[in-house]
């Protein structure tokens, strides 16, 4: 099934608009370790003025935000999802983000493609990034 499409992605326009209405990112796998890609990304969101939302087993805070053990326990509206996790963890933190009915945009990071939760994240009304860095493509758009 997978071979009949290509992979499922916003173009840039989408991903442009991602961004300009995007205020409140939650980052799936956010590492407290600051030579981990997560948390470079996160650090570069929040200087970029995005308001980060760690979500990691461990940990109190990280970058001086509440980490949440879940999408689901985050108690307030956020527009994005940026993951951070293996593959085979994608499709259930795509799951939470459409429960949740309040996540705009769902982002596969740099690496990650798993079409059959990007599929059914468009389904739901989601946009989708997948197998691009936030970091990167908002450096080069803005």
């Amino acid at each position: 099934m997978e071979c009949e499409f290509p992979t499922v992605n916003s173009k840039n326009e989408e991903i442009l608009d991602i961004f300009k209405n995007t205020k409140t990112i939650a980052i799936a796998g956010l590492s407290p370790d600051s030579d981990k890609a997560s948390n470079m990304v996160a650090v570069y969101l929040q200087n970029a003025g995005f308001k980060i939302v760690p979500v990691y087993p461990k940990e109190e805070t990280i970058l001086g935000e509440k980490v949440y053990r879940t999408i689901s326990e985050i108690p307030f509206k956020i527009d994005m999802v940026d993951i951070f996790r293996k593959p085979d963890a994608i499709s259930s933190i795509v799951d939470e983000a459409i429960q949740r009915g309040d996540v705009d945009t769902v982002w596969f990071q740099l690496g990650l493609v798993n079409n059959e939760a990007a599929l059914k994240a468009k389904e739901a009304g989601l946009k989708v990034v997948q197998n691009k860095c936030t970091k990167i493509e908002h450096r080069n758009l803005f």
